[in-house]
């Protein structure tokens, strides 16, 4: 295991026995909901992950260590500090573990330490993805270029609603990560089921999209894969609603200088400020609902692992009794002798 890492007793428990288990991001606890939904909301999805099956594993950087696995006043921590707790990708995290900080992993950097892990499959919100107005900005989030190199299955609710959907469709294509649409022919656009942007794949099962996993890995392709997972209709918020609220906050951000990782946090709480909440409780239910499904796959990815390696060692011709070898080469012998 990697000297700089740390499993929870029981992360690590459960890998060494090979049981499923569910990485979860932390950047959401302290820079995607405000307290004390953000502390509630993260035990709410570590026991939905337990009711289906596999082992929760929330990750970050805590006094520069990388965890996979946190306890609850670990979680109570990063939730009551909120944005004050550097949010961590890629490019930050030889500083955190060098200066011995802390901070809250986003997508990207909660797929590093779950693939150090050998944790496969993760459960967030939505990833990030190419911002509006990056053919001027270039401003395009690290999720996705962790996605074509980082071999963790991700399940979303698609790309967070603030982002440029088709470019970021576009990105992943390029970049040979698979988007596979759970359930529906489109990509979801975080809040709404809705985008208008349609998928070249679709699978309805957690088992089959295990077997397309094992598939990707087992043929050496590495990368990962998003599982896109639209918002129950019950929890959406139609697309021509979220998307007026969208143009006012960028609007307002663009006008008060809002750059770089501070926009999405912005985003996320002036657009839950002008739908009174309704974005708040429906990124809530999105979660949930992704954590639930990535505990599902994963469950199914270890079943069908297991059950290929019993099919491989049944397929293996049987060995020869050593008993059996030892008459054998009696007979032979006593034969061999009579003959001279």
């Amino acid at each position: 295991m990697n000297a700089l890492l740390d499993l929870h007793p029981e992360v690590a428990d459960a890998l060494r026995h090979g049981r499923p288990v569910v990485a979860l991001e932390s950047t959401i606890i302290s820079h995607g909901m405000p307290w004390p939904q953000n502390a509630e909301t993260a035990f709410l999805v570590e026991a939905a992950v337990r009711e289906h099956g596999a082992v929760p594993a929330t990750v970050a950087v805590i006094g520069g260590r990388l965890k996979a696995g946190l306890a609850a006043a670990q979680i109570e921590h990063l939730a009551r500090q909120g944005p004050a707790v550097p949010k961590a990708s890629r490019r930050d995290l030889p500083l955190l573990i060098a200066q011995g900080s802390t901070g809250a992993t986003t997508v990207a950097a909660t797929m590093i330490v779950a693939a150090l892990a050998g944790i496969r499959v993760f459960a967030t919100g939505g990833i990030g993805g190419v911002h509006r107005g990056a053919e001027a900005s270039f401003d395009i989030s690290a999720d996705l270029q962790e996605l074509a190199r980082t071999s963790v299955a991700v399940v979303c609710a698609g790309a967070k609603a603030i982002l440029d959907l088709p470019l970021t469709l576009e990105y992943l294509e390029t970049h040979g990560v698979p988007v596979l649409g759970y359930g529906t022919d489109e990509l979801p656009a975080f809040y709404s089921r809705h985008s208008g942007l349609k998928l070249q794949h679709r699978l309805d099962t957690p088992g089959a999209v295990a077997r397309v996993l094992l598939a990707k890995w087992q043929a050496g392709l590495d990368g990962g894969v998003v599982i896109a997972n639209p918002i129950a209709a019950e929890h959406e918020i139609p697309h021509a609603r979220i998307a007026g609220c969208m143009q006012h906050a960028l609007a307002e951000a663009q006008q008060q200088g809002v750059a770089g990782a501070a926009v999405t946090p912005f985003l996320l709480a002036r657009v839950s400020e002008l739908t009174g909440g309704a974005s708040l409780a429906a990124n809530i239910q999105l979660v949930l609902a992704n954590a639930r499904l990535a505990a599902q796959i994963a469950v199914q990815l270890v079943e069908q692992t297991i059950g290929q390696a019993a099919a491989h060692s049944s397929a293996q011709p049987a060995a020869q009794p050593a008993a059996d070898a030892s008459a054998h080469s009696s007979a032979q012998a006593a034969a061999e002798e009579g003959a001279s």
